[in-house]
């Protein structure tokens, strides 16, 4: 595993395990087509397992870098923190965690900022970086809203992230689901479920 002096052998493999179950588990699903058709309850139950169990390891070790955890699973620890959705404020404290790590050069700085565009996503925000795709009527990817995008390859440029084009050229078509305004109608009440969002005020009045 490549463990160091003063690393905690324990939670370093611990971490690995907890994202390589993650990942296996969306192979899955993506094999049998059912990642496609939402949150599957299967993903949401081991990402939300995989997210209190980093609330629990933060609480003992603070970000796991990989001078606490080693490379492997301080990278496992943003996977998780990425996939943990369902938690608007623990993915909030943990891209506050990333960016100081990242300051002090203790995780590469293109871990916070997708991080910054998946929550701006679910916020219903313009991403920064172009990180976070979705598929087009024909199931082709291109990136949700990007705020400024004549910048967005110079921002990716500061993050060490390849340029915009490069990314899309290389994304395979997805499919879509069987019932996309179904897909569409639960996604956001997932979103307000959650807490991403709130639900929007009628503005109807009553009679005068």
């Amino acid at each position: 595993m490549g463990y160091h002096f003063g690393m905690d052998c324990g939670i370093t493999d611990e971490l690995i395990a907890m994202a390589e179950h993650d990942r296996k588990v969306s192979d899955e699903l993506a094999a049998s087509g059912a990642l496609y058709e939402g949150y599957d309850p299967r993903m949401a139950t081991l990402h939300e397992k995989n997210a209190l169990r980093l609330r629990a390891i933060m609480a003992r070790i603070g970000w796991p870098t990989e001078r606490l955890v080693g490379k492997r699973a301080a990278d496992a620890a943003w996977l998780i923190a990425q996939h943990a959705i369902a938690h608007p404020e623990f993915q909030r404290s943990c891209l506050k965690l990333l960016a100081a790590a990242a300051h002090e050069h203790l995780v590469p700085a293109w871990q916070p900022a997708m991080l910054e565009d998946r929550i701006r996503v679910f916020e219903g925000k313009p991403q920064l970086y172009g990180t976070q795709l979705e598929p087009d009527a024909h199931g082709n990817m291109r990136p949700h809203t990007i705020e400024d995008p004549d910048g967005v390859d110079e921002r990716r440029r500061a993050v060490s992230l390849e340029p915009l084009a490069e990314i899309l050229a290389r994304a395979k078509p997805q499919p879509l689901p069987a019932d996309r305004e179904r897909f569409e109608h639960d996604y956001q009440e997932w979103l307000i479920a959650v807490g991403w969002r709130t639900r929007p005020q009628s503005s109807s009045k009553g009679p005068a």
